[in-house]
């Protein structure tokens, strides 16, 4: 999928309002800073998320759909089109992550 390098300087949120915490196993490659990668799982914090009576957080994002063509580590770079679903502790799926912010230095396809 083509799109701007999601880095650890980009800004996502669960589509609750919960802040995504980036972070990365990646130590080589970034475009201004690290690129996050298909096999990263990210924390979130605050979500506001309620079913009912019943407190459910957003408490995780895991990743699909990174570049097809741009790799590190063997893991595909997250770009602005890969879906983020976030996931609540019980492991149930609560929506996909919105990404509202990206560097603009570099792209991948």
């Amino acid at each position: 999928m083509p799109g701007q390098i999601l880095t650890i300087a980009s800004t996502i949120q669960c589509m609750h309002g919960g802040t995504v915490i980036l972070a990365t196993s990646n130590s080589k490659f970034g475009a201004g800073a690290f690129a996050l990668l298909e096999s990263d799982v990210h924390v979130v914090a605050g979500c506001p998320f309620t079913v009912g009576p019943k407190y459910s957080p957003c408490v995780q994002v895991e990743w699909t759909a990174g570049a097809a063509k741009v790799k590190v580590q063997g893991a595909a770079v997250l770009v602005q089109s890969s879906v983020g679903k976030c996931i609540s502790a019980e492991g149930a799926p609560q929506g996909v992550a919105i990404i509202a912010n990206t560097q603009t230095k570099g792209s991948a396809q």
